[in-house]
């Protein structure tokens, strides 16, 4: 078998990925509304779902590759694909990163936000601040004719310039009819190098900024991943389109949806 085509997607497909976006955003936006001191991540969790399948979607997550809820709900050291419970109970200062993904018409719209519960210390703050900007920069790098280690160079320099690290062993992604498409888009890398960006592109660029080492554990349930030396982990990720006048960002809900380029 040969690699898997990078698939650029048509206007017709970029109007239904919005769509697709909008959904699985205002969804996040609910949730991180919801987030607070006692709140449990499963009743974030059936917040989601709701939010989802009453705008005519179904959560990308529930079921994938037998995972069982429709967010991952990932606190403090988690750094990813943390599993919703019942007994997994918000605390004031924890942070929390949720990511979300929505099928709509046949496309994903998949995004994250690592939130505060109640006030964070600025160490946290600043993390999340950072972690957010290395989303932006990897953004702001997606432009016609540069290459996509452009892009990864963006996210890993503005990270490490803050004294943090990106994880490497997860990466951002092609998506569009499939979750999961190509490219892989890592979250370092060498500006120059990749394959070149062309309009119809459209990339889950997703950092994921460890305070201490980028190394990560996977944890028993087969699913959660932490840091190796139990330091705090954020976690952001739009969906982004590449368009000839610049990146489109996708998983914005509608009244933010001006100014997205």
């Amino acid at each position: 078998m040969g690699a898997r085509k990078i698939e650029l997607k048509s206007p017709a497909d970029l109007d239904r990925m919005r769509r697709a976006g909008r959904l699985a955003a205002t969804a996040l936006r609910a949730v991180g509304r919801a987030v607070a001191p006692g709140v449990t991540t499963k009743e974030l969790d059936r917040l989601a779902e709701k939010l989802i399948r009453d705008g005519g979607g179904i959560p990308t997550f529930l079921g994938y590759r037998g995972f069982t809820a429709s967010i991952c709900a990932s606190i403090n050291d988690e750094v990813v694909h943390g599993i919703p419970t019942v007994k997994r109970v918000l605390r004031p200062g924890d942070i929390v990163g949720i990511d979300i993904g929505a099928t709509l018409g046949g496309f994903v719209g998949d995004t994250a936000a690592t939130f505060p519960v109640g006030p964070i210390s600025d160490e946290a703050q600043r993390l999340l601040k950072t972690t957010q900007e290395s989303l932006n920069q990897g953004i702001a790098a997606m432009r016609v004719g540069n290459r996509l280690g452009d892009v990864s160079c963006a996210i890993q320099k503005t990270a490490e310039e803050q004294g943090y690290s990106v994880v490497r062993d997860f990466v951002g992604h092609g998506i569009g009819r499939e979750m999961h498409e190509e490219p892989s888009v890592p979250n370092y890398g060498s500006a120059g190098t990749g394959v070149r960006l062309e309009p119809g592109l459209v990339l889950a660029l997703e950092p994921m900024v460890n305070a201490g080492t980028w190394r990560v554990q996977l944890l028993k349930d087969g699913w959660t991943v932490v840091t190796e030396d139990g330091r705090w982990s954020a976690h952001f990720e739009h969906t982004v389109a590449l368009t000839e006048n610049g990146p489109e960002v996708l998983t914005v809900p509608d009244e933010e949806r001006s100014g997205v380029h």
